[in-house]
């Protein structure tokens, strides 16, 4: 078994993107046959979980599995509990850290904040990072390299975390190890600060990692085989093969150089289900959904149901109200707890009015050790050192010079190995 070691640099954009959106189409739908059976069997698996969803929802339950970290840590978890986050996609760990130990996290960021002067400093958000979403994006700081951060990334409950989330995943298959699940490199993202009375207009639902990409990379074609061949029952949403091959089209602000099992962040402020938060459609298997869609007759053969490179993959009422039906709001959380999202599934976060409590996270994903993962990780430990923004996000490098930054010396094994240090 070797591990996958595929190149590492952002792909050319096509020099004629509509050409090239319809060479692709006219060859998915030649390799799939009948476009429409083939939709319509999508679409009924999906409704079924819908509806699944809609009954939990008019409940008044939350569908997410939740799990206490002490059970992930114990190794207590059944194998039914495992089904279900393969089933839904998505997971709540409750105290990810203790709850008193999360609020001290975000004290320390406000001083690491006010004690360099951040506000004075501060030059705006800059380029439009969510593209073509209808709604405003959230309160995002772009700070990387808080101790709060760096401990809670290098912490081992969050090691745990990431393993028992990438263990889900089918990680060898064709002869290939694509990924380590028992270690992740280190993925440095911001913190979102949303301060009580806060009015958000949310943002809109969609998913990362790829826009046009998914119908166009052949990496990407590889991994929904099953899909673009008419064989949606054999489409495992967990199989992780190529995966790791995938690279996004250069140039764009939401270029993702890591390949993330899961999405996430984790709590520094008790955060109530009705107040702005995360929502998703908890089911993995949507990506068949959209992707079939866009080659259904009522899409023009240059277009992808508005997709767009340098953009996330956006979902909307438009072409994709069945899934629309399916969002579903995170359950209450309280400050330490985390929740994790598959790479494929759909995610929005809702509209707020006079925001009770403050919404505050630190965004930390699982990005298992794979070649692709440990070049990023390499560049990263690089900007750790120098205290500058990762390649993967606007160069405005606020930190450098900055007191009370995360150093070298603070790091530990964990630390060491997730930076390529």
């Amino acid at each position: 078994m070797t591990i996958a070691s595929p190149q590492h640099t952002a792909t050319p954009l096509p020099d004629d993107l509509p050409a090239a959106i319809r060479e692709t189409k006219a060859k998915l739908r030649a390799q799939i046959g009948d476009v429409d059976a083939a939709f319509r069997e999508v679409e009924a698996f999906i409704e079924e979980r819908v509806i699944e969803i809609e009954e939990h929802n008019a409940r008044g339950e939350s569908i997410w599995p939740e799990i206490n970290y002490a059970d992930i840590e114990a190794g207590n978890i059944s194998e039914e509990f495992k089904e279900k986050v393969r089933r839904y996609g998505v997971l709540v760990v409750r105290e990810h850290f203790p709850r008193e130990q999360a609020l001290e996290f975000d004290r320390e960021l406000v001083d690491y904040l006010d004690v360099n002067d951040f506000d004075s400093q501060y030059r705006g958000p800059g380029d439009d990072f969510f593209g073509t979403l209808a709604a405003s994006r959230p309160e995002i700081f772009p700070i990387y390299w808080s101790r709060p951060q760096m401990q809670a990334r290098q912490s081992e409950r969050t090691a745990n975390v990431q393993a028992f989330l990438n263990h889900r995943w089918k990680f060898e298959s064709e002869g290939v190890q694509w990924f380590d699940p028992d270690q992740d490199s280190m993925y440095p993202d911001r913190i979102r600060r949303r301060p009580p009375g806060t009015n958000s207009s949310g943002l809109g639902a969609h998913t990362d990692s790829g826009a046009v990409e998914r119908w166009l990379l052949p990496a990407y074609q590889k991994v929904f085989h099953n899909i673009f061949t008419g064989n949606f029952a054999d489409y495992d949403p967990w199989d992780a093969a190529h995966r790791t091959e995938a690279n996004e089209y250069e140039g764009g602000s939401t270029m993702c150089s890591a390949f993330r099992t899961f999405q996430g962040w984790t709590a520094l402020s008790d955060q109530q289900r009705d107040q702005g938060v995360l929502a998703t459609v908890p089911i993995p298997e949507a990506m068949a959904y959209i992707l079939l869609r866009a080659l259904l007759d009522d899409v023009a053969d240059d277009d992808l149901c508005g997709a767009a490179p340098s953009r996330v993959l956006a979902v909307n009422e438009k072409w994709h109200p069945l899934l629309m039906r399916g969002l579903t709001n995170i359950p209450d959380l309280q400050a330490g707890d985390s929740v994790w999202w598959h790479a494929d599934v759909v995610h929005a976060v809702d509209p707020v009015e006079d925001q009770q409590g403050w919404g505050n996270v630190m965004y930390i994903p699982a990005a298992p050790m794979c070649d692709k993962n440990q070049a990023y990780s390499r560049a990263v430990g690089q900007h750790f050192l120098r205290g500058t923004s990762p390649d993967d996000f606007p160069a405005e490098d606020y930190e450098v010079g900055w007191k009370d930054r995360f150093t070298a010396d603070d790091l530990n094994d964990i630390g060491r190995r997730g930076l390529g240090l």
